[in-house]
């Protein structure tokens, strides 16, 4: 049947409804979600969650190597190959993404050792995301903890593209085993006026209280824009004094916009004990450097039934965060999750959570997040970094010159020969010339759209 047989505010009607579902339906896709494992020819599945991993691709150059299995820590993916990048390949190489819709993402890198006696066993470089320095991996990495063996941050992605990129430092060649662009709701861990397309955060901590064993969003049946978050499992402080609980039933208040928490994060937990009222967390952080604290509670001890009746102080590195935290009062009720999230600054190279009971003799807590904050670097103009690579092309300049990425940062990391300013009014760097020796460049053209111009022997 047609429209026409309707009457006309009939099928006004009709129309609005139509474009009411269909805005409906297509607001309700799937976020987007890229896994790719480095070195791979084909797309492959890993178990237990049948992941789909896409075949290697978008890279600027490197290796296939085979990935070792026997230092493998427990979660890096169950993948056999990876991607290095020796330094004949360039000082910096990258994976540039494209078609990657604008927004916010849990940006996930895992390395790897080459099973190749020939290779540095243990390789340290730096990474950059859009041109914005992350990670400088350390001494220890693949032996430490599994924390180390990735890095992680949430950013604001523009462009329709990423840029993953990998700093030689001379120890050793980068080795890359897999990379996930996982979508994050818009407004997640937003920390307050700073949070935004300005800020990216880099996880440094994230654990359960209480879980016997390490657990992604995916396990804890999580899902949708969570970012498939890593929860290392922690059962004690180090005072060895503490109980580990573990509730049942429903947890309300858990799943929600736009951090999307899991239930099961909230059913364990760590309880004070009468030998140690206090409970103390201390973790390794950057110096002169700000953070992220997000802290997760639930009151699932039975011996708890009522506001009143457990009430504390939290401390940051001494100093009162949160005062009088009554979890069923704040949260409001039993089984009901509670996030409190604060900024710190730290100058030293640790972070002590502390939680001092103030009525009762037992403080809880049930997971413990923590992020740097990392200002955002401004880009190069779009077209001066094509204009640069097609130089590149031209004159087929080597490999080692590198010249992948972005030109002019990371500030730490710029392209060899590339003189850059920046641009206050655009707040966007441009190339104000060229000085590397063979060819020879100079007088490149005025930023920010008319290309580059280079005279060369």
């Amino acid at each position: 049947m047609s429209m026409g047989c309707f009457p006309i505010y009939t099928r006004i009607l009709l129309t609005l409804l139509l474009c009411f579902f269909s805005t409906f339906f297509s607001s309700q896709a799937a976020p987007y979600a890229l896994r790719i494992s480095c070195g791979a020819s084909k797309d492959v599945r890993t178990w237990p969650t049948n992941t789909l991993w896409r075949k290697d691709f978008a890279y600027t150059g490197g290796v296939i190597a085979d990935a070792t299995s026997h230092s493998r820590s427990r979660i890096t993916p169950p993948l056999s190959t990876l991607r290095v990048f020796p330094l004949s390949e360039g000082p910096q190489n990258c994976y540039i993404i494209n078609q990657v819709p604008a927004g916010h993402y849990a940006v996930r890198i895992f390395f790897d050792l080459v099973a190749d006696p020939n290779f540095d066993s243990e390789p340290l470089f730096d990474v950059s995301i859009d041109g914005t320095l992350v990670d400088s991996l350390n001494a220890g990495w693949s032996t430490h903890d599994d924390e180390r063996v990735f890095t992680e941050a949430l950013v604001f992605l523009s462009d329709d593209s990423a840029s993953l990129c990998f700093h030689s430092t001379g120890h050793g060649d980068p080795a890359i085993i897999s990379i996930e662009i996982l979508q994050v709701d818009d407004k997640a861990y937003n920390f307050g006026p700073l949070s935004g397309q300005g800020s990216i955060l880099k996880t440094v901590k994230r654990v359960s209280c209480g879980e016997r064993r390490p657990m992604f969003d995916e396990d804890y049946g999580g899902g949708g824009l969570g970012g498939d978050r890593f929860w290392n499992s922690l059962t004690t402080f180090g005072q060895s004094s503490e109980t580990a609980i573990f509730g049942k039933g429903t947890i309300q208040r858990t799943s929600l916009a736009p951090n999307f928490y899991p239930q099961a994060l909230y059913q364990t937990a760590l309880v004070s004990t009468d030998a140690q009222p206090e409970l103390t967390y201390t973790m390794d952080v950057e110096p002169n450097s700000d953070y992220s604290v997000w802290l997760h509670f639930a009151e699932i001890d039975p011996s708890i039934t009522k506001a009143g009746q457990r009430v504390f102080d939290i401390l940051i590195n001494g100093d009162v965060a949160f005062k009088d935290v009554d979890v069923i009062s704040m949260s409001g009720g039993l089984k009901t999750a509670l996030v409190l999230n604060t900024t710190v600054a730290v100058d030293g190279r640790s972070l002590t959570v502390s939680l001092l009971p103030v009525t009762g003799s037992h403080a809880i807590i049930n997971a413990i997040e923590v992020f740097k904050i990392i200002a955002a670097e401004s880009k190069t103009f779009y077209t001066e970094v094509n204009a640069l690579q097609s130089l590149k092309n031209a004159l087929q300049l080597p490999r080692r010159l590198g010249w992948n990425g972005d030109p002019c940062v990371p500030l730490q990391h710029p392209w060899t020969g590339a003189a850059c300013q920046f641009d206050n009014a655009k707040k966007r760097w441009f190339i104000d010339g060229l000085i590397y020796g063979l060819p020879k460049f100079s007088s490149c053209a005025a930023h920010p759209t008319s290309g580059i111009r280079a005279d060369y022997d």
